[in-house]
């Protein structure tokens, strides 16, 4: 089948799911907070302290721990759709997931937006279905076990976080610059329809009006979406990384607060210092191209999924390995045929 179009996209029942990826920034911010001051270094080290959740130790795909102050490591950034309004559930269905490789030496950064709707095999299950199942039925293990094997590289770290947080950073850092594509209008975070319009081209956005840019695909589609979500991601890594910025970074944190988690201790985190302090870090952005499918489960219901061009996959991977200067892993026997069983409560799947 040929790729989403904007008509086959406005008669789906769009799900209420959100991107909200300001995460590395974040990271950069709670680093450089360490060299200004015992109030914000206590400050993020508490946060850090907090959010601190690590239930897997090392990747299995690693001889040994890395350690980001001298290696090259990886980070999964998970956002999930949990808040107040939707129960905070930890068995939230990842909305977006976005893959970093950080180089230490060139202090670079390649960031690959996976598509939620990949349809790729999850181990926790055993059978293949739509990627953002895997933090649904194992959280960020599975949901990182699952990246590994599609993608064939370690995953060394994990950050989880949800959307009112991203709004919460955004207002925090007095906005945004972003360039909007089109002009539309969408609902805001407590599902509000029609709630924020925007125009076409480079403005200031809040936090709403971050996340509304961030959700729409009601013009494009969830490719689009996710490049859209970089863009957005790279508008707050250079505010936050901005000398004007250092004396909001106390109000960042506050932002992050309970709505984070990951497995990176705090003297971890300050390793990112350098990267932000560079001067001239680069941040070169990725996805998985692919094209719309339709599958039928067991219970005869016709479902989509991205299917995700092999090609394409295989490119990235290479880009990725090159990145963080390591060789190919054989996961042959993780790799399973496009045919695998579907997964079995799709009648809990909306149309997007």
């Amino acid at each position: 089948m040929g790729r989403h179009n904007s008509t086959e996209t406005k008669k789906r029942k769009r799900r209420r799911r959100i991107f909200w990826f300001a995460i590395f920034p974040l990271l950069l911010v709670a680093g450089v907070s360490a060299s200004y001051g015992t109030y914000l270094y206590k400050k993020a080290e508490n946060m850090m302290g907090g959010a601190f959740f690590d239930d897997r130790g090392k990747s299995d795909l690693r001889d040994k721990k890395v350690d980001p102050h001298i290696d090259n490591v990886s980070i999964l950034f998970i956002g999930i759709d949990e808040s107040e309004k939707r129960g905070f559930s930890d068995n939230a269905r990842s909305d977006a997931l976005m893959l970093a490789t950080l180089n230490e030496k060139e202090k670079s950064v390649k960031l690959l937006t996976i598509p939620r709707d990949s349809y790729v095999y999850i181990k926790e299950v055993g059978y293949s279905t739509k990627i953002n199942h895997a933090h649904k039925y194992g959280g960020p293990r599975a949901t990182i076990e699952t990246v590994e094997d599609l993608m064939d590289i370690p995953v060394d770290y994990y950050v989880r976080l949800d959307f009112e947080a991203f709004m919460a950073v955004v207002d925090a850092l007095d906005g945004i610059d972003v360039d909007v594509p089109y002009a539309f209008s969408e609902q805001n975070s407590k599902d509000k329809a029609g709630a924020i319009s925007l125009e076409a081209g480079m403005q200031k956005l809040d936090g709403e009006e971050a996340l509304a840019l961030a959700r729409t695909r009601k013009l494009d589609n969830d490719i689009e979406r996710g490049k859209r979500q970089q863009e957005i991601m790279k508008a707050i890594a250079a505010k936050a990384a901005s000398g004007t910025s250092i004396t909001k970074y106390g109000k960042v944190i506050d932002a992050i607060g309970d709505n984070m988690r990951t497995d990176m201790t705090f003297d971890e985190i300050k390793a990112f210092v350098d990267y932000a302090v560079s001067g001239n870090l680069s941040i070169e952005s990725y996805t998985l191209e692919g094209e719309d499918t339709r599958i039928m489960n067991s219970q005869g219901q016709n479902i989509y999924y991205w299917q995700i061009n092999e090609d394409s996959l295989a490119d990235v991977k290479g880009k990725l390995k090159e990145h963080l200067d390591i060789a190919t892993y054989d996961n042959t026997e993780m790799a399973k045929p496009a045919g695998q069983e579907q997964e079995q409560d799709e009648t809990l799947e909306q149309a997007p």
